[in-house]
């Protein structure tokens, strides 16, 4: 008998009962693969977002500097789709994932569909756009984050309306 009595050494495999050295070692590098890999991710934004004004509010009114949509450029959504209140998901011209608030009856907000935690797609309900991931839910009228993960606020996208059309900016 050994001078511990009962007692493995330290380092022998009987130490860890029903795990072979290679099993810890192979959960050990599987562990700090998952904290490398969550380490280096960020989430994906939109090419080429362009952010609107505090709140990514686009009104009906417009202005008169001429540098409105294309008159081909195709409508995001529907003004009448999109409840008072409410939000949409939509894809944006280059094909990015896209929520359409609407704050008012004649204004609209768009913002990023990527979660800024860990790039999942958010999703409307009612006032609020849920990640189904991870839990986070955000303001979808602002795209404030309402209860985390995440911390940073969903990027406005500048959007315009044209009659009932929602459109790229």
């Amino acid at each position: 008998m050994t001078s511990s009595d009962d007692q493995p050494a330290a380092g022998d495999p009987a130490s860890f009962p029903g795990i072979s050295r290679r099993g810890v070692l192979a959960v050990g590098v599987v562990g700090v693969a998952g904290v490398a890999l969550a380490a280096c991710t960020q989430a994906p934004l939109p090419d080429n977002p362009t952010v609107s004004s505090p709140g990514g509010a686009a009104s009906s009114s417009g202005g008169g500097s001429g540098e409105g949509p294309s008159a081909a450029a195709k409508p995001l959504a529907q003004l009448s789709a999109i409840p008072v209140g409410g939000a949409v998901s939509a894809t944006g011209s280059n094909g990015a994932p896209l929520i359409i608030s609407r704050p008012t009856s004649n204004t609209v907000a768009a913002f990023s569909a990527i979660c800024t935690h860990q790039g999942c797609t958010v999703a409307p309900v009612g006032n609020q756009l849920d990640c189904p991931c991870h839990g986070s839910i955000y303001n979808a009228m602002t795209g404030a984050v309402i209860n985390g993960p995440a911390q940073r606020p969903l990027p406005s996208v500048q959007v315009t309306l044209s009659g009932d059309n929602v459109l790229p900016a």
